[in-house]
């Protein structure tokens, strides 16, 4: 219990110490040292009675006798900022207690953006991706530019949502990457197939050919929503990351391992989290049926 507590300490100074340097513009000149007792260095291994010296945005030094010491955080465990690798850091419940997704655009749903970032970074984490929303977009440079406390955020902006024919032709979904692109996107979000009860493709596998063969032209990293038969045409057609992969076999598994991609199963907590709030989701068709596509 008692180690429990130092770790739970030291997560929330180590975060109070990423919102003092968040929360106001970056000087790319600033020295900071911090004093620990115990460093996780984020490669396995552990230091001991160490400082740690950030000049700007960046670690630059680990020195036991660095100094003057900024922040004394002797006595607890100091670790990398967490990574949130799928957020919707904008999505919120209404004032009805309903869940509002990310077509809120009302003033409550902007401090509940806020509110969001805030609780996110306060917990811990330092990076998210956020999978989808034009909002994300304020809020990502809000946070960039010392206006706003929060994590980085990396966003796919619009996601490319898979309706078959719909989808529109390789060009199309090309020139639909690119705009991604423009706009500031961090990443490509695609819906390859349907929601947990529906996981049919929803895209054929020459459009996800085109939009991740795009995307890696245009230098940015694919992130599939894909159930069943799509995890295996995502992987084949080369995109970075799936996200889901119910129903995946133990084959589509080996292939995901031998071409070096990514999966995000997120086992358990998303339904965890639709249990748990069933009553926010559960009386609103359109975004129940945003949640199930998630």
């Amino acid at each position: 219990m008692r180690s429990t507590k130092i770790f739970l300490c030291a997560l929330v100074s180590a975060s109070a110490l990423a919102l003092s340097i968040s929360s106001r513009s970056p000087d790319r000149n600033q020295r900071i040292v911090i004093a620990a007792s115990m460093v996780l260095d984020g490669k396995g291994g552990v230091l001991r009675d160490t400082r740690i010296v950030i000049e700007g945005p960046k670690i630059v030094a680990i020195d036991p006798k660095a100094g003057p010491v900024d922040y004394d955080l002797r006595g607890l465990t100091v670790l990398p900022g967490w990574i949130d690798a799928h957020v919707h850091i904008t999505w919120s419940f209404g004032r009805d207690g309903k869940n509002a997704g990310q077509g809120g655009t009302t003033q409550e749903a902007a401090y509940a953006s806020a509110s969001n970032a805030w609780l996110t970074l306060m917990s811990g984490f330092t990076t998210v991706q956020s999978v989808g929303s034009l909002g994300d977009v304020p809020l990502r440079d809000a946070i960039a530019k010392g206006l706003l406390p929060g994590p980085r955020i990396l966003t796919a902006i619009e996601p490319l949502t898979g309706r078959g024919e719909q989808t529109g032709t390789p060009d199309e979904i090309r020139a639909f990457v690119r705009k991604q692109k423009e706009a500031g996107a961090d990443l490509i979000k695609i819906y390859a197939s349907g929601g947990m009860t529906r996981g049919t493709m929803t895209m054929s596998e020459e459009q996800l050919n085109a939009a991740c063969d795009e995307s890696r032209k245009q230098g940015l990293r694919t992130l599939v929503h894909a159930f069943r038969d799509a995890v295996r045409a995502a992987t084949l057609a080369g995109c970075t990351e799936i996200e889901h992969g119910l129903g995946a076999s133990d084959e589509d598994l080996k292939l995901i391992a031998e071409r070096g991609m990514y999966l995000d199963p997120q086992a358990g907590l998303l339904l965890a989290a639709y249990l748990e709030n069933k009553e926010g989701f559960s009386l609103h068709p359109t975004t129940r049926k945003r949640a199930l596509r998630r």
